[in-house]
């Protein structure tokens, strides 16, 4: 019997896989659990209309990711900050930090968990940062730390 998986099951497949199943299997344990539905033409065109709309909603994804890329690729970004007298900062300018920055002054929100930054800044000077903003989707940004 043909079934649709409502979820993942083990040695059996992925969720939303259409597989090939033992027809006592279906009947009494994967169609009474809700762990699948027989696979009828309505079904099948239901599971083909989520992966087609699933298809678009990432490439809507990709291209938005990719326009925020283009607005912050190779700019300057100024962090002011407190320092002493040798150029070490009070405290140190982080991820947060960054995020907030570049939202001021693009409009364009990130979260502090996409900025990647190997440790917090807590020197003057300028660095370079990598923003993930998509899996494929990377942005190189400068952060300018001056003191305040």
């Amino acid at each position: 019997m043909k079934v649709i998986l409502k979820e993942d099951v083990k040695n059996i497949g992925q969720k939303n896989e259409v597989v090939e199943v033992a027809d006592g299997h279906a009947r009494n344990y994967l169609l009474p659990k809700g762990l699948a539905v027989k696979a009828t033409d309505s079904q099948l065109s239901k599971l083909k209309q989520k992966k087609q709309a699933r298809k678009r909603k990432k490439q809507q994804e990709l291209n938005e990711a990719q326009k925020k890329a283009d607005k912050l690729e190779d700019k300057v970004f100024e962090v002011s900050v407190k320092a002493g007298e040798t150029g070490k900062l009070f405290g140190s300018v982080t991820t947060n930090d960054i995020a907030d920055v570049i939202e001021d002054e693009t409009g364009v929100k990130i979260d502090k968990r996409k900025v990647e930054l190997d440790d917090n800044i807590k020197t003057l000077g300028t660095k370079k940062v990598t923003i993930n903003l998509h899996k494929d989707v990377t942005a190189m940004v400068k952060i300018k730390v001056v003191e305040a």
